[in-house]
């Protein structure tokens, strides 16, 4: 599609969202509303994509994800969405072809669906072509108005007559516009409505006088054309594509015990024969294998879980991977830039930040480890803490395969703890321990026969 364009309207205030952050920006199922347009718009390969922002344009812009082919225009002041497509001309200059024109705020459109919008469009040599859609409430959308089955007019519903208000086909907002006639007649649009503003609508008016062909499409899901302008409204259209995420992974063979309460973001992938319980999120770019149990109230955020994985209730996984055959939790917290090794254990209570545990080692209970490298089949008793932070650096701890570090044991970082070595409980290791030693630092027990019942006497006393 060599030939083809896309502009994407963004400039609009979005007040009826009473935020301070730009409506585009909200998020809809772990995107930004403007990101699932502009995924949509990358998935037609076009030669260009023009997004037109306006309120808040500089907000909007840095948080817009980046994209191939992607460039801003600014409306400056907000004229009405001809004057906003206006402000595409200084990119499109002898350029030939289709522009397709979507609205930031529409995020459920299909790229299937602009496919078939493009394909109509050319093959009908039509100027310009609409999607519409029956909606049961058409409040607040332009209606499409038809001499017989021609499209003869949209009239925005500000200025629609109470006889207009009652058509329940609407003006989608995204078009089809063949560039040669565009910009000329956008130059000619007036502002003799309701808002005195150039309205895009208007063109199908200019364009009919001119003799050009004007045409409609008609979407035969109707939400995908849903869109938002209220905090209800990002809810609805959330459901919808969280509720289209969960359908397509059960189809593939995962198993969500209950899908109404599984949060699977867009771009999470899950493998056959996996079982989600209720209550779990995964998020960002996270990846699940196959095979693997992942029990309720669990939330993975850009993390990569190998096959045969159980997470037990309640763990918090972030910016980590987890290898084949681990166990992790319940109530577990492992922090970016962490690795759980194959067949390893990670209990209850036990948090590791940039820490890597290696293949077929535990660390069972109530531990701490952080800024640690720990080899394989090495056990961490419960309440040992790597001590990894002095007041202004963070030091290392290298525990070796096969060593054993005794229970309510602090390891004083930089230390390391050589392979086959013991840690006696209740020890603060300061120095190295060599390879097969065994470690003890801590004082020694001092018993004082009688002490407490001489007490009790001198208490009463």
């Amino acid at each position: 599609m060599r030939d083809l364009h896309v502009v994407v309207l963004a400039a609009g205030k979005g007040t009826r969202m009473k935020s301070a952050v730009p409506k585009l920006l909200h998020q809809a199922h772990g995107l930004p509303l403007i990101e699932h347009v502009i995924r949509t718009a990358s998935a037609l390969q076009p030669a260009s994509i023009i997004v037109v922002v306006g309120h808040q344009a500089e907000l909007l812009r840095a948080g817009t994800p980046a994209h191939d082919r992607m460039a801003f225009a600014v409306q400056e002041p907000q004229l009405g969405t001809g004057h906003a497509l206006l402000q595409a001309e200084p990119f499109l200059r002898g350029a030939r072809g289709t522009l397709v024109l979507l609205s930031g705020d529409v995020p459920l459109l299909r790229a299937e669906t602009v496919r078939s919008l493009v394909a109509r469009h050319e093959e009908r040599g039509a100027a310009a072509t609409v999607v519409t859609a029956a909606l049961e409430d058409p409040a607040g959308y332009g209606r499409i108005v038809r001499d017989g089955d021609q499209l003869a007019a949209i009239v925005e519903d500000k200025d629609a007559t109470p006889e207009q208000r009652g058509i329940r086909e609407i003006n989608s907002g995204i078009y089809a516009l063949a560039l040669e006639p565009l910009f000329d007649a956008l130059r000619n649009l007036g502002t003799g409505n309701a808002q005195r503003e150039y309205y895009l609508t208007d063109l199908i008016d200019v364009y009919r006088r001119r003799g050009l062909i004007v045409d409609a499409m008609i979407v035969a899901d109707p939400r995908e054309v849903l869109g938002v302008n209220s905090r209800r409204e990002l809810a609805d259209v959330t459901a919808i594509l969280k509720s289209a995420k969960n359908q397509a992974l059960m189809a593939a063979g995962v198993t969500l015990v209950d899908p109404a309460s599984a949060y699977i973001g867009p771009d999470v992938t899950v493998g056959p024969d996996t079982i989600v319980q209720p209550g779990v999120h995964l998020e960002g770019k996270t990846v699940v294998g196959a095979n693997c149990v992942i029990h309720a109230g669990v939330r993975i955020v850009d993390s990569t879980i190998e096959d045969g994985v159980v997470i037990n209730n309640f763990c918090v996984i972030v910016g980590s991977h987890v290898s084949a055959g681990a166990r992790i939790g319940p109530l577990a917290h492992i922090r970016p830039e962490s690795r759980v090794g194959e067949n390893a254990h990670v209990g209850n209570f036990v948090e590791l930040k940039k820490t890597s545990l290696g293949s077929g080692s535990k660390a069972n209970h109530l531990s701490y480890l952080g800024d640690a490298t720990i080899g394989s089949h090495v056990n961490v008793g419960a309440g040992t803490i790597t001590c990894n932070y002095d007041g202004r650096v963070k030091s290392q701890t290298i525990i070796e395969d096969g060593a054993f570090i005794g229970s309510d044991s602090q390891l004083i970082a930089p230390v390391r703890v050589g392979a086959g070595a013991y840690v006696a409980a209740g020890s603060s290791i300061t120095e190295d321990v060599p390879a097969g030693s065994l470690a003890v630092a801590r004082s020694r027990q001092v018993t004082k026969d009688n002490w407490a019942s001489n007490k009790k006497i001198r208490d009463k006393g």
